[in-house]
């Protein structure tokens, strides 16, 4: 339930671009929220890098597995503050709508490409993606969101300075109001981006073999979670462990194998990432209450115009988050066998975008009716950025090999 006074409020909500009745039965922060689930981009996102290429592994987290862990973690603080625990969910989970096929590798690829034309932004992108890009109703072309789901989903990092190309003019048909901070709902959802892929990332690294249990003795906030995690598991009796129970029903003694020790390592390493969650969610409540009780916000106006950002990590945690975030950088995103995957990936985003932005006929059905139809070649680049921004890692690949590789149908 919203409580607080400077929380979003839907019976002061500044509508939609195109006006619709009313939902009966949903608040228009849930309809937006029902409305990203639904879509096609949301839908891609499973086949989306985080860190590892979709064929590395079942297991490891995508694109649409860490959105949803965001919006777990922003709703359970918007909770805590009384803030709108719909509006908040929406946002965390539309965030990540505008990333390209093999993540971070392949924005910065794109957004090199794109330099010429306007540039790439993936912030951005998931703006177009949520008003453009996604064609669903008769009547309009995008989800038709709410301008402050959308405030938040472009402001979410803050207030946005350089404004140019195809944002410029969006927003100057619908004005967002780039200049100010997002909602306390946005904000919450971008620290909660923030603490879901350290804690993730640091996971994934691990389950990989990249990083070990060992690396992170002197990695702020993570080694005490680690510390922790020994210490629990040390006063713990020995439990013996079978795979799936085998050998319990003869009476068999329990036999130690290698599976019961990688059993003992995964639960030490879920109970150190879980760990390292709470520290850093329970700093940014702790931190964001003295914030809030310091700018005593009347409305949610007040938050979009404090000095600062409202939602924050206290400075002591700022540091040991940004200290993590280099970890991070120098030992996974960094380590050789990434590096490879990243300088392949890369390749294959500029190739593509070389042959189809040269030779836009090659461009699927629908694709290339709209690059004919461009007024002018940013125009005509724009679109295979849309298309290949749309692109799933298996996609890009499997296209990549229909371009390239005579031995492949077209």
């Amino acid at each position: 339930m919203v409580t607080a006074p400077f929380a979003v409020n839907a019976h002061a909500s500044r509508g939609r671009l195109y006006d619709e009745p009313a939902s009966p039965t949903r608040s228009p922060w849930q309809r937006d929220r029902d409305r990203v689930i639904h879509s096609s981009g949301f839908r891609r996102l499973q086949y989306k890098t985080q860190v590892f290429i979709n064929h590395e592994g079942d297991f490891f987290r995508t694109r649409l597995t860490h959105s949803l862990e965001v919006a777990q973690i922003a709703r359970s603080m918007a909770r805590h503050f009384g803030a709108d625990e719909d509006i908040t969910e929406a946002i965390a989970l539309a965030h990540d709508l505008g990333h390209t096929p093999f993540g971070h590798a392949g924005e910065d690829a794109l957004s090199l490409a794109m330099e010429p034309w306007g540039g790439f932004d993936h912030n951005t992108q998931a703006l177009r993606q949520v008003t453009v890009l996604e064609q669903r109703y008769l009547q309009f072309d995008g989800l038709n969101l709410t301008w402050e789901t959308l405030e938040g989903l472009v402001k979410h990092n803050g207030p946005v300075s350089h404004v140019s190309g195809w944002l410029r003019d969006y927003t100057a048909a619908h004005d967002l109001e780039l200049h100010t901070f997002a909602s306390l709902e946005a904000q919450l959802a971008a620290l909660a981006d923030d603490i879901a892929y350290h804690g993730h990332d640091l996971d994934d690294g691990i389950k990989s073999g990249l990083l070990t249990l060992d690396d992170l003795v002197d990695v702020p906030v993570v080694s005490d979670a680690l510390r922790e995690a020994r210490r629990i598991a040390s006063s713990l009796p020995p439990r013996p462990v079978t795979a799936f129970g085998a050998g319990s029903r003869t009476g068999d003694a329990p036999t130690t194998s290698s599976a019961s020790i990688a059993t003992q390592d995964q639960r030490l390493r879920h109970e150190m990432v879980r760990r390292i969650v709470h520290a850093l969610v329970s700093d940014v409540l702790t931190q964001t209450r003295k914030n809030l009780v310091e700018l005593a916000p009347q409305s949610a106006n007040d938050i979009r115009h404090a000095a600062r950002p409202v939602v924050s990590f206290s400075p002591a945690m700022g540091e040991a988050n940004a200290q993590i975030r280099s970890f991070l950088f120098a030992n996974l995103y960094r380590h050789w066998k990434v590096k490879r995957m990243t300088h392949k990936a890369k390749h294959v985003v500029a190739e593509l975008f070389d042959t189809l932005g040269s030779s836009p006929g090659l461009l699927p059905d629908g694709w290339r009716e709209q690059a004919d139809t461009a007024a002018d070649e940013a125009g005509r680049r724009r679109v295979v950025a849309d298309y290949l921004a749309s692109m799933t890692d298996r996609f890009a690949m499997e296209e990549h090999r229909r371009l390239t590789d005579l031995s492949v149908p077209g």
